[in-house]
């Protein structure tokens, strides 16, 4: 399967599609650092607080704290390996393309850092909001596993996505993982990209949110 097949199956498999309007906005939230409240995106997406907590409901994998507010959903506020830092706030992903493809959701430049699956070896990336424009150490890749309709996209795909400092650093679980596959970073980016399309939906019906414009349409509860 090369690159763009594998691209059309994480759209098809991950049905963003269909919540678009109500994941996009959560994101964006979520980017702000803050744990996020039905009436946050009800105020966002400009939906009835009742639809916002039906669609919701029906989204697997949702983060929670203990008051019931969404902590996380991609991007998350709890420490995973995989962290990015946005207009000096630093959040943390499920998986390793989250980082590549959520700069271009929040039109903003990333600072991207996550080990090595298999060294340890710190990889660090610079992510602008129209593509990779830094990858240290350069031979970085990330795993990437064929996608199947699964009820839980984090524990069947985004917990298998990894950074690997070099390919042969990746061996040892390629070898455990039969079907996984790794491709340097900017490629990986390009895969993304789709899913990215996907969260925005048609860009005619009006520009693009910029994260800090969300700010003033949110009601934080602290």
């Amino acid at each position: 399967m090369d690159i763009h097949e594998l691209s059309a199956k994480l759209v098809q498999t991950t049905s963003l599609t269909a919540d678009q309007w109500l994941i996009r906005s959560l994101l964006r939230l979520l980017a702000q650092g803050e744990p996020v409240t039905i009436d946050d995106l009800a105020n966002a997406t400009g939906r009835p607080s009742d639809q916002v907590r039906q669609t919701l409901s029906a989204l697997p994998d949702v983060e929670r704290d203990d008051q019931g507010h969404i902590v996380g959903y991609g991007i998350t506020l709890r420490p995973t390996p995989h962290h990015f830092e946005v207009n000096g706030q630093r959040l943390y992903t499920w998986c390793a393309l989250d980082t590549l493809i959520f700069p271009s959701l929040l039109d903003l430049t990333a600072h991207v850092e996550s080990p090595c699956h298999g060294t340890g070896i710190p990889v660090r990336i610079t992510v602008e909001p129209t593509g990779v424009t830094g990858v240290e150490p350069a031979t970085a890749v990330v795993s990437i596993v064929t996608p199947d309709a699964h009820a839980s996209i984090r524990s069947t795909f985004c917990d298998q996505v990894h950074f690997f400092a070099f390919p042969e650093a990746a061996k040892g679980w390629l070898d455990e993982h039969p079907g996984m596959t790794v491709h340097p970073v900017t490629e990986a980016h390009q895969l993304g990209q789709p899913l990215v399309e996907a969260l925005l939906g048609n860009r005619t019906k009006g520009p693009r949110l910029p994260l800090h414009s969300l700010a003033s349409q949110s009601i934080k509860h602290r």
